[in-house]
């Protein structure tokens, strides 16, 4: 994933800004994330266990966890994006807004808000974890927070992609579920969606 995510990149170089009105950007991700949820479900021998498809071991802490995750991320990505001029590095922000396009955009969102983060978390913090852990703790939210950001074949933005992956697999290693990190992926892809069209 991540030779395929840099080779794309240094092939095709940026997708084209508009990419979020056409649907095919969402038939594709479907597709392709669906290829990579059965992958990642056969590998898993169909296990829930290894997937940590669960409740969270307590409803409180994931609530304290996650606003304290939101918070931390935004608060490294202000910090970094005044270090370093990130700009579109991942080519997804439209340049402006065409509601000709809305409903294309709208079902690219669903996509983005609900199954990439579904298949993302099942993979990283449900599998990866699950097979790093014997690791210790923080070698395996560290090394799935890596290899998360570099599935992305981002360069600037690869610190981001890294902090955001590490405090997902830190979620999951407090609440033992996937569940609350799939939820906080969705937020943080549904607020840069709404941020890239009102802002």
């Amino acid at each position: 994933m991540v030779a395929l995510g840099y080779g794309t990149r240094a092939a095709a170089g940026k997708p084209d800004p508009q990419v979020l009105y056409h649907w095919s950007t969402a038939v594709g991700g479907l597709v392709q994330d669906g290829i990579l949820l059965l992958l990642v479900v056969a590998i898993a021998g169909f296990s829930g266990r290894l997937l940590a498809l669960r409740r969270p071991r307590s409803f409180a802490t994931a609530a304290l966890v996650l606003g304290g995750a939101l918070v931390a991320i935004y608060v490294f990505e202000i910090v970094y994006g005044r270090l370093v001029r990130v700009g579109n590095e991942q080519g997804l922000t439209p340049s402006h807004w065409e509601p000709h396009h809305a409903v294309a955009y709208v079902v690219n969102a669903i996509v983005i808000c609900t199954w990439v983060p579904f298949v993302e978390e099942l993979t990283y913090r449900g599998l990866g974890y699950s097979l790093l852990e014997r690791f210790g703790r923080w070698p395996a939210i560290v090394l799935v927070g890596l290899l998360f950001g570099l599935a992305h074949g981002l360069i600037e933005s690869l610190p981001v992609l890294v902090a955001f992956g590490s405090a997902l697999a830190w979620i999951r290693s407090r609440t033992g579920s996937i569940y609350p990190g799939m939820l906080l992926h969705a937020l943080f892809n549904l607020i840069a969606l709404v941020a890239a069209v009102t802002l």
